[in-house]
């Protein structure tokens, strides 16, 4: 019984020792496999997601804003506007009392972008609204606490580019399709107006210019100077090169002469002319011929009108045939008449003096007149003249004193352009072929 008793607990302890053994060994695995699976899986606790920074707009950290970016609607106001944003009527009439000095909001035009930075709880209330009128500027309208508003500019930055084209249909299809603007376009036109026949150019004609870009944000706002240009006519350059001798840019040859008359050529940027200066032309509107002293220029209402020169205003009043026009006299020698204005420049009046260019009215159609245009009359020494016809003084040349440095930049103005490849140019479609498939036989 003793041995029974003995062999049995024997048995016992071999069980439990082998036990053991199998339960260390599988452990043993476990542990393995589990370091295996942890070494393939990402260290989360050790290689934590960056949190990427809110965006600051405006100079504003958005760390606990949103961000809502829309258009003021016709009609709308900024009072309605906040409205949607927890912002009282009262808190509105507060804020529109402080940007008074500032920038109003009456002046918050529709169409016009702006943006508002609200809380992130449910009430979503407005902490600033952000209006931009233009490129250059933006308001900050502070709505938080006493209510601030601030007018901030942007940097601009000025950039020199250069363009070149080729003429092979018209002057402003072709510089516009070299990447110019219709304000450069003008521009240009202007420079070489009284050199160049701007209307009878030839296909293979080419230009290169020289001009600032105004840029805000990498976005170009409008355009500086043009420093310099130069126009291959028939086979001949013409060059334009910029320079200021006190008085401002001016344009010279490379003989130091102005391209440029004492008046501008034309008193529209760039217009047509509908009808030339005539002893006896039939009138429109009184059915009848008589004499047409003066040259029409076709443009769209609103356009812009320029005086030629100079010059002390004699009259700006309406008159039944005339409509309303402005009279200015240049000097003793020279008189000029803008007729059918819609309306005169701001503080354009008899007694004020207006520089070469100054916008001193708008076309339009009235007094006898069909259809909006701009009829100028020219008088040189009390007699009518034909504007397009008559000689006029040229502008002052470049002076003695001033000859030194104007060669030197002539000289790096003319390198400056014999480097700007052609090569790669494309000339501008006619306007028959705009649109057309390369591929077409």
């Amino acid at each position: 019984m003793y041995k029974r008793s003995k062999g049995l607990a024997t048995l016992l302890a071999l069980l439990l020792l082998f036990f053991i053994i199998a339960a260390r060994v599988v452990s043993l695995n476990s542990d393995q496999v589990m370091a295996r699976q942890n070494e393939s899986k990402p260290k989360l606790d050790l290689v934590k997601a960056e949190k990427k920074p809110a965006p600051i707009v405006y100079g504003i950290s958005t760390d606990t804003l949103a961000i809502v970016e829309d258009e003021v609607k016709s009609g709308e106001n900024i009072s309605e506007i906040l409205a949607a944003y927890n912002i009282s009527p009262t808190q509105a009439h507060t804020l529109a009392q402080k940007a008074k000095k500032v920038y109003s909001v009456r002046r918050i035009a529709a169409n016009s972008s702006y943006t508002i930075l609200h809380s992130l709880d449910s009430a979503q209330t407005a902490q600033y609204f952000i209006y931009e009128p233009n490129p250059v500027e933006y308001v900050i309208y502070d709505l938080r606490g006493e209510t601030e508003v601030t007018l901030v500019k942007r940097k601009i930055e000025v950039v020199e580019r250069t363009l070149a084209g080729e003429i092979k249909s018209s002057l402003f299809d072709s510089m516009v399709e070299a990447g110019g603007s219709p304000q450069l376009v003008n521009k240009f036109a202007d420079i070489y107006a009284w050199r160049l026949n701007l209307n009878h150019l030839q296909p293979g004609d080419k230009f290169k210019l020289i001009y600032e870009e105004k840029v805000v944000n990498g976005t170009t706002i409008g355009y500086g100077e043009l420093k310099s240009a130069v126009f291959e006519h028939n086979g001949q350059e013409v060059y334009a090169i910029g320079f200021d001798q006190g008085n401002g840019m001016g344009y010279y040859d490379e003989k130091g002469q102005s391209l440029k008359r004492a008046f501008l050529k034309e008193p529209l940027e760039y217009s047509r002319i509908s009808s030339r200066f005539s002893k006896r032309r039939f009138h429109p509107v009184q059915k009848r011929y008589k004499a047409h002293l003066g040259t029409d220029f076709a443009a769209p209402r609103g356009t812009p009108i320029r005086t030629v020169g100079d010059g002390k205003v004699l009259e700006a009043r309406y008159t039944r045939g005339n409509g309303y026009y402005v009279k200015i006299r240049h000097n003793k020698t020279y008189t000029t008449q803008y007729l059918h204005m819609s309306r005169f420049a701001r503080g354009i009046r008899a007694g004020m003096h207006v520089k070469q260019g100054q916008t001193i009215g708008y076309v339009g159609s009235t007094g006898l007149a069909t259809g909006p245009h701009l009829c100028y009359r020219f008088w040189k020494n009390g007699k009518q003249v034909d504007a397009l016809r008559v000689k006029l003084p040229t502008a002052e040349p470049i002076r003695k004193k001033n000859m030194d440095e104007f060669a030197a930049l002539k000289e790096e103005t003319m390198r400056r352009m014999e480097a700007i490849d052609m090569k790669n140019v494309k000339p501008a479609l006619l306007a028959s072929e705009k649109g057309k498939d390369p591929t077409d036989a």
